[in-house]
């Protein structure tokens, strides 16, 4: 809890701060790594610092813990700092870095702000830093005890055992524990972090969720990012350094630095309400790994499983989706593709068929005779509005956040409550 006089002058100042964190947060960073080059070499990720979204997240954060201090004094907003808690242990974020970060942040402000930062400024939100850091603080080190790893040292020697090609731009590989320890325990939804070794020396570190819990190792699959840029502006999105190291040098037989794994979005183990997964690209991975979950232990759940893709060949685990939904006794599958459905990819119009669907459904073709085919087709963009969605769903969503944003928006309008959708990012998280 911010003390009282504190709390009047963050009040005071939260807009002024507001308004220029985008500016202080990129100025704190450049601070940041001329003091500490090794931070961005090694623990920071290189293309979120080039295209601005860990600066965004780390405005977006600072903010919205202030404000939530000042206008809920007696509490504090744990799903954030869960979710920050969670990414930082993934990374070996260590106590000790936190007064690093203190000082460059600091520094920022008071260059930024100029002579607006008084004295009782720098100690009223130094409180708020502190109350933060500490809260993070504490939970990390609970995440890392129960990971195994009390002392922050979160990297572990797994061996490549398979590499598996999902799509073209897909692959899958399967990790086994090279030092002869037990596999780490995983909960379906969670992700592990990857740390890569690049020409340069770079260390880089990538969290990938978990798309299978194997008995024996642990399953990521990798998406090769490809970078972009619009004509006549610098790169808007970089190529995946890890990524691409991955796909271009990873085989098998190679040795990875992985963490345990984390995160706070996974498949509660209670409750017979029913489930939506929405995803799209390579955000169908946590999603697949809860399948496979609800499969393995018989679930008799109610259960939609929604995916956008570009293509049916740009969609990773396509035949799995297939064989899950029709192993689940409840259990269906909504896909929409942004290419035109092709006649010759297993596809076949929807005509006629049960429930009433709507001209441009297709259905797989590929049930078993007399039985309902678990799969629909649509061409264009995911819209849940062409589907039911039950009473009482909770939901989880994974992929672009322009993507999520916009499935949510359809959930909460179907009635679903916001306290029932829960999402996972891939890279730094600008709240939806």
């Amino acid at each position: 809890m911010l003390s009282p006089k504190s709390a009047e002058t963050v009040r005071a100042t939260l807009p002024a701060v507001s308004g220029a964190i985008g500016e202080i947060t990129t100025l704190f960073y450049e601070k940041l790594f001329a003091a500490h080059p090794e931070l961005l070499r090694h623990l920071f990720n290189r293309g979120n610092q080039a295209n601005g979204g860990q600066q965004r997240a780390l405005a977006g954060a600072v903010v919205t813990f202030a404000r939530h201090l000042i206008e809920h004094p007696d509490g504090r907003p744990d799903a954030l700092l869960t979710r920050i808690a969670h990414k930082h242990a993934s990374l070996g974020v260590r106590p000790d870095q936190y007064p690093v970060v203190r000082e460059h942040l600091f520094a920022a402000i008071a260059e930024v702000l100029g002579e607006a930062v008084t004295d009782e400024v720098v100690r009223a939100w130094d409180e708020v830093y502190w109350l933060m850091a500490h809260a993070l603080i504490a939970v990390e080190k609970q995440l890392l005890d129960e990971a195994g790893a009390p002392d922050g040292e979160v990297w572990r020697p797994f061996r490549v055992a398979a590499r598996i090609e999902e799509t073209a731009e897909v692959a899958t590989f399967l990790l086994r524990p090279a030092d002869g320890a037990p596999v780490p325990p995983s909960r379906p939804g969670q992700y592990v972090s990857v740390q890569v070794q690049l020409p340069d020396g770079a260390r880089q570190i990538r969290q990938y969720s978990l798309s299978g819990q194997p008995d024996d190792g642990l399953q990521i699959s990798v998406k090769r990012v490809v970078g972009w840029r619009r004509p006549g502006a610098p790169s808007d999105d970089p190529a995946g350094e890890v990524s691409g190291s991955l796909h271009a040098h990873v085989h098998g037989g190679e040795i990875l630095h992985v963490s345990p794994p984390f995160g706070e979005v996974v498949l509660g183990d209670d409750g017979e309400g029913p489930l939506l997964f929405a995803s799209a690209g390579i955000g169908c991975t946590p999603m697949m790994a809860m399948l496979a979950h609800l499969a393995t232990t018989g679930s008799r759940r109610r259960i939609v499983a929604a995916h956008a893709d570009r293509s049916p060949a740009t969609h990773p685990f396509r035949t799995d989706l297939h064989r899950l939904t029709g192993k689940l006794a409840d259990a269906t599958a909504e896909l929409w593709y942004e290419a035109p459905l092709p006649h010759d990819d297993g596809l076949r119009r929807g005509d006629g068929l049960p429930g009433g669907e709507e001209e441009g459904a297709w259905r797989t073709g590929e049930a078993a005779e007399g039985a309902v085919d678990p799969v629909t087709v649509r061409s264009g963009m995911m819209d849940l509005t062409q589907i039911a969605v039950p009473a009482g769903t909770t939901a989880y969503l994974c992929g672009p956040v322009p993507f999520m944003k916009a499935v949510r928006a359809q959930l909460l309008a179907a009635g679903v409550p916001a306290s029932r959708i829960h999402y996972e990012v891939f890279g730094p998280d600008p709240g939806l």
